[in-house]
C-alpha cells in the first residue's frame, strides 16, 4: 500500500495489517481531526448523526475484525457544507477507549493509522 500523498511523516512500527503500513502522528493531522479525536475520547457530542455508527470496512483496507468493531466519525472540512471526505475510523470497545484509530482524507480510499 502506498504511504499516501508522498508524506514525509509516514513512518513507524512494522506493519501488522493492511492499513498499518502508513501511520501519522495525531499532532500532524489537521486541527479538525485532532478536535474529532478529542470528541471520540470524550464520547461526544458529535456534530453529525452518522458519527459513531458502525464502519463495515467494505473496502477491506483495515485489518479484518468482527462486525461492529470499527466506528466512523466525520472530520469537518472548512468551507464544505456537507460531511466531506475526511473521517476517523476507530476500533475497539468501548468507543471512548479505542484500541486503534485511522485517518482518511479521501473517503476510505486509503487510511493511515494514528499514533499519539
Amino acid at each position: 500500500m502506498a504511504l499516501g500523498h508522498g508524506a514525509p511523516w509516514a513512518k513507524g512500527p512494522a506493519p501488522s495489517g493492511p492499513a498499518d503500513s502508513a501511520v501519522v502522528a495525531l499532532t500532524d493531522l489537521p486541527r479538525q481531526a485532532q478536535d474529532t479525536h478529542r470528541l471520540i475520547l470524550a464520547g461526544g457530542p458529535f456534530p453529525y448523526d452518522k458519527d459513531g455508527t458502525v464502519f463495515f470496512n467494505r473496502e477491506r483496507l483495515l485489518p479484518a475484525k468482527p462486525r461492529g468493531h470499527y466506528r466512523e466519525y466525520t472530520v469537518r472540512t472548512p468551507g464544505v457544507r456537507h460531511r466531506g471526505a475526511r473521517r476517523i475510523v476507530c476500533g475497539g470497545q468501548p468507543p471512548t477507549k479505542p484500541e486503534v484509530c485511522y485517518y482518511t482524507d479521501d473517503h476510505y480510499a486509503s487510511f493511515r493509522r494514528i499514533i499519539e
